[in-house]
């Protein structure tokens, strides 16, 4: 499509390392877990446990993770990416790049890539893939972007696209890609999110007195959704069955990934365990916080996961793929350019 404007489109994602030699996979940890919305602790102890406790001991471990998934084109998340940036390029007249927050390619390239490519530039409409708003995803992502844009004194406009946890074009492109998989006999749905740390979730809340408060706060009506992670992980999941049509009793919500104790509950991985003693023996597994396929969901879930639920007892496993270049996301998106 021809360009006639003076906007670019950005599409800011998390991140991956290089390649996976230890080596790289170090110095990407070391980027991600130093930023102080992920590990939020004063800098001198972030420094400390990071650096000296954390990577030295998990670099290895993330590399071998990593060689799981690598394809030959390298880290799904960066090639899915660039996957969705092409497709979203062939239904805009705009410059479409990409930019990560951690690794390659980083802000100041992508903001770069879009000015080469209009030397006139007045705007840029930055699109975090982030469904939902947290520290340590969507706002520091945000947040970069805008220090970047500050640092170096670009002139043109920077705009983001809100959180859309419960936007009706993102919501009808999930439940669509979820709804084929429904088709096979299944027993339950799991909704895997991406854990956060209930902190993160206080320090969330502009009212001080709300999140995590009270068993029910999340269905109470406050501002503090607007920024509470667990309330738009709650609301998506209810917006998706209910256009599915699945039961209260064959879907439930887990959180993944945690890394230590006061982490939102449940527990992916207990659960997993726990499901074929409770007679949950067909498994069907989604996980909406990401996009795009990337190591928590193909290493984590698909192989770990799977690996985890079939030991316990289960009898098929099926993880639905993230969104990834569906038609229905890139409608989405391209719709969202253009309002």
């Amino acid at each position: 499509m021809t360009n006639t404007s003076k906007r670019g489109i950005l599409l800011m994602n998390l991140g991956s390392p290089d390649s996976t030699e230890t080596r790289d996979v170090h110095k990407y940890l070391m980027q991600f877990l130093m930023d102080g919305r992920v590990i939020d602790y004063p800098y001198l102890f972030r420094k400390i446990l990071v650096g000296g406790i954390i990577v030295p001991f998990r670099a290895a471990k993330s590399a071998e993770a990593y060689k799981t998934i690598w394809t030959k084109e390298g880290s799904p998340l960066i090639v899915l990416t660039r996957q969705l940036q092409q497709a979203l390029q062939q239904q805009v007249g705009e410059p479409v790049e990409i930019a990560m927050r951690y690794g390659s390619p980083s802000m100041d390239e992508g903001f770069s890539r879009l000015l080469e490519r209009c030397p006139d530039l007045e705007e840029v409409l930055a699109i975090p893939l982030y469904p939902h708003y947290a520290m340590s995803s969507y706002e520091t992502a945000v947040a970069h972007a805008r220090e970047v844009h500050r640092k170096n004194k670009y002139s043109f406009r920077l705009d983001f696209v809100p959180p859309y946890y419960k936007e009706p074009h993102y919501l009808h492109a999930l439940s669509e890609n979820i709804r084929p998989y429904l088709e096979q006999e299944y027993d339950h749905l799991l909704f895997s999110y991406h854990g956060v740390p209930g902190r993160h979730i206080k320090k969330s809340d502009p009212t001080g007195s709300h999140c995590l408060l009270s068993p029910d706060c999340c269905t109470i009506a406050s501002p503090a959704h607007a920024t509470c992670y667990r309330h738009q992980c709650f609301t998506t999941t209810r917006e998706v069955v209910a256009r599915l049509g699945v039961p209260a009793a064959k879907y439930s919500i887990s959180f993944q990934s945690r890394l230590g104790k006061g982490w939102l509950e449940p527990f992916t991985d207990i659960r997993l365990e726990e499901m074929p003693k409770e007679g949950i023996k067909k498994l069907l597994i989604v996980c909406p916080a990401f996009v795009s396929d990337c190591l928590e969901t193909l290493e984590e879930i698909d192989i770990r996961g799977r690996e985890s639920f079939l030991g316990a007892g289960g009898e098929t496993y099926t993880m639905i793929p993230c969104l990834n270049t569906h038609p229905l996301w890139v409608e989405t998106l391209a719709g969202w350019t253009k309002k």
